[in-house]
């Protein structure tokens, strides 16, 4: 059964009113609280001191005010003393000051530190996603546009929620105190400064749900943009670019899909500033209007003249204080409505997964692995990759596959490995259901060397030793499986050795030729020491007395185990026990060499068709 498919994503645009519904606060300060508890409390602490200090700061400037202001009209036999008291204000002003600009800086390493650690924490839950669902996933693009939107927005997002709380908490704890300052001028002017930001407010809203919907649909283009980055600058497609001179192509699709793309952004730019701009002319004119205000009452001698500059300075900062409570909120909105794509991607569930009371993984088979009528197509293509497929592998003996490309082969090798269950039809190991195992330890049966092996830039000793990372390095186990692959004369001709690093990704990194990875990754599957050894096209790109070398090895080191053997070469699969020949997914003939050379079939004019060339 293959792996569902992530969930189409919605086109509508969430409105002001699913705005509680979008929070996902609860989630966020999950994520948060898991990646970074003490710096987060750091955040708390600090957020309520800086909430508490700018009030007392437009307490010390009103003082000073009105000291000076006093001190004016005093004789010149007091002005010293006016002068100490305005000293006194002035210094514990600057003090407030100072303070606040310390609190400021410990504030931002707080958040710099609780961002890097929670970015990291994120990052591994992603990882441990990616590498826990089905390898069916990797078949549907819909699978990528859905990792590419939660490793582009989620890593940061969780800590910009807890930005958006710890400043609205901040904001909220001015804003309380320069409330009770506004009242008392008038309690209208509270209400209208109040009322003047919800414009602001609503458009922030309104805009993240807007963008929200055009991130969904940039998903497709963008990825298709960084693949022609990659193809254009990485080494995987570097000689091809230059021999058929793809480069001028590949540029102007890039540029063609990054220029559509400025476009939206800059659209959407444009309209949500003109937006922005009227809220924000609204605001000020608010402002500005509690200031005529104030500025009557100081005229006609109501307040002081610290009085009109303290209110002044409070009409100015509760507004900020406002707008940051609002946009603080707004932030909260847009931050979950970007989780979302977190929670869509984690919320992914894999079809193949541990039964509840799993059997234990024969430590030496007894009855084979055998399929039963095995029937298996990808997700979303039309026709069946195997169709009907019943073969054993027998314990002890080495099975090959042949056929043309296509037939079904390499399809055989995942299902036997299981990275994907049958269609229809089932898996056994030694009678009982492949599902009845955890398929971890279904996986440790095997050593594999993949038709397409990968190829890990790290030294040579760690990539012998990748097959088996749950047990301590053997360098001596290492050389041995370096040495049964035949990769063992060209390691040592490297600088380091076995310490060499691979690839020419890093500084220092040594490149391989295409056999010798092929080489490499047949050290590997040796070096896992496996009951059964698959190797699909293994040799394909070795020298014919490379290829030798490795098949004499091969057969000491397949003797009394079980072996699946893929090759186009018939040179190489005419000794196995039984060959299977496979035909558009179907078993269309097996026997041994000498039986399958009677029947006079598909194998023996593939062999005798090969055989000729050699003539």
């Amino acid at each position: 059964m293959n792996a569902p498919a992530p969930t189409p994503p919605s086109d509508r645009t969430p409105g002001f009113f699913d705005f509680g519904r979008t929070l996902r606060l609860r989630r966020a300060l999950q994520i948060v609280w898991r990646g970074s508890r003490g710096f987060t409390l750091a955040g708390i602490a600090l957020s309520v001191i800086q909430g508490i200090l700018p009030l007392l700061s437009l307490y010390l400037l009103k003082m000073v005010v009105d000291s000076v202001s006093s001190g004016l009209a005093l004789p010149a036999a007091q002005k010293t003393a006016a002068l100490g008291r305005s000293g006194l204000w002035i210094a514990l002003l600057a003090g407030v000051s100072l303070l606040n600009v310390v609190f400021h800086l410990v504030s931002t390493y707080v958040r710099d530190a609780q961002s890097q650690s929670i970015t990291d924490y994120v990052h591994n839950l992603i990882h441990a996603k990616s590498v826990a669902v089905d390898l069916a996933y990797y078949e549907d693009p819909r699978y990528y546009d859905t990792l590419h939107r939660a490793q582009q927005e989620a890593p940061y997002r969780p800590a910009m929620i807890v930005s958006d709380l710890l400043k609205m908490t901040q904001s909220a704890i001015s804003l309380a105190a320069v409330t009770v300052i506004l009242v008392s001028v008038h309690w209208a002017i509270a209400v209208v400064l109040v009322l003047a930001s919800i414009p602001g407010f609503a458009i922030k809203v309104r805009y993240s749900g807007r963008w929200n919907r055009r991130l969904r649909r940039r998903s497709a283009p963008e990825r298709l943009a960084l693949y022609l980055h990659q193809v254009l600058t990485g080494d995987q497609y570097a000689k091809e670019v230059r021999l058929f001179e793809l480069g001028e192509d590949f540029r102007a699709r890039y540029a063609g899909i990054r220029a559509q793309l400025r476009e939206e952004q800059l659209t959407f730019s444009r309209r949500r500033s003109r937006a922005e701009l009227a809220a924000q002319a609204v605001s000020i004119l608010a402002v500005i209007g509690a200031l005529a205000f104030t500025a009557r009452s100081a005229i006609l001698g109501a307040i002081t003249i610290g009085s009109l500059v303290m209110y002044f300075q409070a009409f100015q900062r509760s507004q900020g204080f406002i707008q940051d409570f609002l946009g603080g909120l707004a932030g909260l909105y847009d931050d979950s409505l970007f989780l979302g794509y977190f929670d869509e991607f984690m919320e992914l569930r894999p079809a193949i997964s541990d039964p509840p009371s799993p059997r234990t993984v024969p430590a030496a088979l007894s009855q084979g692995i055998a399929f039963e009528d095995v029937t298996f197509r990808y997700p979303g293509a039309e026709r069946q990759a195997l169709n009907g497929v019943s073969l054993t592998l027998l314990p002890g003996t080495v099975t090959a596959l042949v056929g043309h490309n296509g037939s079904g082969k390499t399809t055989l090798v995942k299902l036997l490995c299981r990275l994907y269950d049958p269609e229809s039809g089932r898996v056994r190991l030694d009678g009982a259901d492949y599902k009845d195992y955890r398929p971890a330890d279904l996986r440790r049966l095997f050593g594999v060397v993949p038709q397409d092996a990968s190829r890990f830039y790290l030294t040579v000793a760690e990539n012998i030793g990748l097959s088996a990372l749950g047990s301590a390095p053997d360098p001596a186990r290492v050389e041995r499986a370096a040495r049964q692959a035949g990769a063992e004369a060209f390691i040592h001709r490297l600088p380091q050795g076995y310490d060499s690093v691979l690839g020419k990704l890093f500084e220092k990194g040594e490149d391989l030729s295409v056999g010798e990875w092929q080489k490499i990754a047949l050290a590997r599957a040796f070096y896992r020491d496996a009951p059964i050894i698959v190797l699909d096209e293994p040799t394909s790109a070795m020298d014919a007395e490379a290829e030798a070398e490795v098949f004499d090895a091969f057969k000491e080191l397949i003797a009394g185990r079980t072996a699946l053997l893929i090759s186009h070469r018939f040179s190489t699969v005419r000794g196995a026990d039984v060959i299977h020949v496979l035909d558009a997914g179907k078993v269309v003939e097996s026997g041994d060499h000498a039986a399958l050379m009677a029947l006079g079939g598909i194998y023996a004019r593939m062999f005798t068709l090969q055989a000729g060339h050699y003539r």
